[in-house]
């Protein structure tokens, strides 16, 4: 009877205990949804909270509150921000932390989500500070877009007519540009996934597009913006496409550049990314022109990147990046190529040509045979 009665004693309280839990943690819910309700979290923005997750949510936040209302930092200099065309809450908010606008970007995506903005955030340039609070960033990238330049980086271009052209703009400081873009200071997976004996430069990774600009946009932020739109387009789906293929994605780029100044007529493009492919396989030379003229670089008597060079001086510059001096691929890329370059490597046409001469009309004449190479040269050299 004794051992029976301590039993029930132990159980009542057991139960009286969890009916405090449970009660308390009522309590707090109340308190947490009536603040949700009232003045927690007012952006300006109805919050419905007839959903057990927006009611959550709201309550999550409001636990977090004194981070969303707290900035970064002091520095009340200005950022500029650029969002493209098709960026999603979860890329802004990455970016956005990666630049120390904001400290969390998962906390930010989900103000965001729970204000029902996420949507509204449109594409554009902005100016924002480190001194600014999350609710004070989703305003201004609501409603605070600045005066942009639209500019045009095409394809096959190098790093320093990168630079030229958006310095003409106004866009750049032109030494700057080349200097960051050798300085090996921005850290994307994809950068950190080249070869260690290669050029620590961004040539090849300054996406070519159509961009626009923030008028006062810092140099950093240009080149970003570019890298960024490398990131999403050139896919997780093409890098292992590549990889299937024997080429990690660094060695793909520097294919694809070559092909990219190759190249005239669009449907050539796989054809001639197929002629180095089978040169690589059997170990030839690649001898491509524009890697010998990107070694020799900028020609003041014809004021030109890519000269015309003569055969003696494609087999006499003395540069790792010549190919026809050294076998494989060279050292890195040598311009920016467009996506139907990069997308020719790593789907390439079925071919067995080993050659290929240029007609004089854009088009090029293809060879399995050096002596049918030959008859072609002959053929079209004076055309």
């Amino acid at each position: 009877m004794e051992s029976s009665r301590h039993t029930l004693i132990r159980i009542l309280l057991f139960l009286l205990g969890v009916v405090l839990i449970v009660g308390t943690a009522a309590t707090i819910a109340w308190f947490f949804l009536r603040e949700v309700r009232g003045t927690a979290l007012q952006p300006g923005t109805q919050v419905d909270l007839s959903s057990l997750e927006k009611t959550l949510l709201g309550t999550y936040l409001n636990f977090r509150r004194q981070e969303i209302d707290t900035p970064p930092s002091t520095d009340d200099t200005p950022i500029p921000f650029t969002i493209q065309p098709g960026e999603n809450g979860a890329t802004v908010a990455m970016r956005l932390e990666r630049q120390g606008i904001i400290q969390d970007a998962e906390l930010f995506r989900l103000v965001l989500r729970y204000w029902g903005v996420d949507a509204q955030i449109e594409a554009g340039d902005y100016s924002l500070r480190q001194d600014m609070s999350m609710p004070e960033v989703i305003s201004q990238l609501q409603h605070g877009r600045l005066r942009a330049k639209t500019v045009t980086i095409r394809e096959g271009l190098r790093a320093e007519e990168i630079a030229h052209l958006l310095a003409t703009e106004g866009l750049v400081d032109q030494e700057e540009f080349i200097h960051l873009v050798r300085d090996d200071a921005f850290h994307y997976d994809f950068l950190r996934d080249r070869p260690a004996d290669a050029p620590k430069t961004l040539e090849g990774f300054l996406f070519p597009d159509t961009y626009q600009f923030a008028v006062n946009i810092s140099t950093t932020a240009v080149i970003d913006t570019m890298l960024h739109n490398f990131d999403q387009r050139v896919t997780i789906e093409m890098r292992q496409q590549a990889l299937a293929a024997g080429l990690d994605l660094f060695e793909a780029l520097a294919l694809a550049s070559i092909v990219e100044r190759e190249a005239v007529v669009p449907e050539e493009r796989p054809i001639i990314a197929s002629v180095y492919l089978n040169r690589l396989r059997r170990g030839m030379h690649l001898e491509a022109d524009p890697t010998v003229q990107y070694a020799k670089g900028y020609d003041p008597q014809t004021e030109r990147w890519w000269p015309h060079l003569s055969l003696d001086e494609l087999r006499t510059v003395d540069s790792p990046f010549n190919t026809f001096i050294h076998p494989g691929l060279p050292p890195g890329p040598i311009c920016s190529p467009g996506l139907a370059s990069i997308e020719a490597v790593l789907n390439p046409a079925d071919t067995t040509f080993l050659f290929f001469h240029a007609k004089g009309d854009g088009s090029h004449a293809f060879a399995e045979t050096f002596e049918e190479h030959l008859e072609n040269r002959q053929k079209y050299q004076y055309q």
